[in-house]
């Protein structure tokens, strides 16, 4: 199966940072710890999950997230979640199915780092992935990066900052 039967069988839409998506899950209960909603301004769900689908030139851009977010591979090619911590270490993970090859069928990126993810391969190559997120996602905890503001904070990953971001 192509990208495009995957995109049409999943009814997957365009996801904001790239990339196509669609919300799969909502745990319906909410955290109602006093310090987590002054943290995420509001109620939180404890979970939420999406699947997530990049192609081969596309990218998913380079974003900060308030809660942990988990990959889960499911088909396609290996992708690589190319992560910023706060401190400003860079790293990489591939996600996919070849464990022998360095590659793990899931990957956790912390709260609060800076992420993004590429399918390194070319032609009609393209990954699906769920992404869960804990507490659950909002909209309000999303910061979509741009590239200036990222260069000036972390020059020494300028390049990979360049390749996920728009201009």
């Amino acid at each position: 199966m192509n990208a495009q039967a995957w995109i049409q069988q999943l009814d997957l839409q365009p996801h904001p940072e790239g990339g196509y998506y669609k919300e799969l899950y909502h745990s319906g209960v909410f955290l109602e710890d006093p310090a987590i909603q002054t943290q995420y301004g509001g109620l939180r769900e404890t979970a939420t999950s999406i699947y997530f689908l990049l192609e081969a030139g596309d990218v998913s851009r380079l974003h900060r997230l308030k809660s942990d977010e988990i990959w889960y591979f499911h088909a396609g090619s290996p992708l690589t979640v190319h992560v910023i911590s706060p401190e400003g270490h860079y790293t990489t993970h591939q996600v996919g199915l070849d464990i022998t090859a360095g590659q793990s069928p899931q990957v956790l990126i912390p709260r609060n780092h800076i992420f993004g993810a590429t399918v390194d391969e070319t032609g009609d190559a393209f990954s699906v992935v769920s992404c869960m997120v804990t507490p659950g996602f909002n909209f309000a905890d999303f910061e979509l990066f741009d590239r200036q503001t990222l260069v000036a904070q972390y020059p020494a990953h300028e390049e990979i900052i360049v390749r996920l971001t728009n201009p």
